[in-house]
């Protein structure tokens, strides 16, 4: 059979013995990578099926490793006098760098990305006006399920965005799932100045005290420790309520720890939560764009001043 596949090369393409070699190796690496693929992808769907995270890992790094080497097989196959895979892939990256500049960038920035981790699979960041939840990071880019943006909240609006990895180096990544697992959130209720605005305050308090997303002190605390990487540290992880005067009435802000993909349904509980606790009162009043008429001695803000008497014609 070999001599049958030889002597088909040499009457086709007119290869040497030497060549044909090379190429019969060539094929049998190949043949080999794609069956340990199988074999291992195979291994792994079964034994972390439960976990897609670890999944999505593991058949990740396995295919770069098999891929790396086969690449380095083959490379010292055609490139026989060639002993250090330092020089061959020095050479390749020569020939290379002025014509594919944005690949090699961003095949540099797929190595910033797996080595220093500023974002994995699964945690949701912000680059530039684009956020999402990081889906897949590849040799050249990353994706992520965009959220916001065309929907007024932080909820997947079902588009899936592509971006260059290369963008490591030009913009500012913000990433709301590293370091601790909670973000600050905050509610703003604005009140009428005409409202009784610490009992507003009062009822605030209570809302969040009873709706806030639990916060475990002793697990944040751990988490801390366990991600030394970054000095964080939270002095007071309660919620609370501030208080601001504005220019249409008086602005309570509630401000409370809430885990990225949850903000928008704490958001909502704690809404409805105080819609109902407003109800009962008729001394609050929320606030909102108006115009009125607004005169002091109506309203009883001070005594009106009687203007003077004169005459348009004075007496002569």
């Amino acid at each position: 059979m070999l001599e049958v596949i030889r002597s088909f090369l040499q009457a086709q393409f007119q290869l040497s013995v030497e060549s044909q070699d090379k190429l019969l190796t060539t094929f049998l690496i190949l043949l080999i990578m794609v069956v340990l693929r199988w074999v291992t992808l195979r291994y792994v769907n079964n034994r972390f099926l439960e976990d897609p995270r670890a999944l999505y890992n593991w058949r990740k790094a396995s295919t770069y490793t098999i891929y790396t080497i086969g690449a380095i097989l083959i490379g010292r196959i055609w490139l026989a006098g060639l002993q250090s895979v330092m020089t061959y892939l020095g050479i390749l990256s020569a020939g290379l760098a002025i014509a594919l500049q944005d690949p090699i960038v961003n095949l540099v920035g797929w190595l910033f990305i797996v080595t220093r981790r500023p974002f994995t699979v699964g945690d949701r960041i912000e680059v530039d006006e684009y956020s999402g939840d990081v889906i897949d990071i590849r040799l050249f880019q990353f994706s992520l399920l965009e959220i916001g943006t065309r929907i007024d909240a932080e909820q997947s609006t079902g588009r899936v965005l592509h971006m260059p990895n290369g963008i490591a180096f030009k913009k500012v990544f913000a990433n709301f799932s590293q370091g601790l697992p909670f973000i600050w959130n905050e509610v703003p209720i604005l009140v009428t100045f005409e409202s009784d605005w610490e009992k507003a305050k009062a009822i605030l308090v209570d809302v969040i005290n009873n709706h806030a997303p639990p916060v475990d002190q002793k697990q944040l605390k751990q988490r801390q420790i366990r991600g030394m990487r970054f000095v964080i540290s939270y002095s007071k992880i309660t919620p609370t309520v501030y208080t601001t005067i504005e220019s249409s009435g008086v602005l309570l802000t509630i401000r409370y720890l809430v885990q990225p993909k949850e903000k928008r349904d704490s958001e909502q509980i704690i809404h409805e939560a105080i819609l109902r606790a407003f109800a009962p009162h008729e001394d609050l009043d929320f606030a909102y764009e108006t115009q009125r008429e607004y005169i002091h001695f109506k309203e009883k803000k001070r005594v009106p001043i009687a203007p003077p008497e004169y005459s348009v014609f004075p007496d002569e």
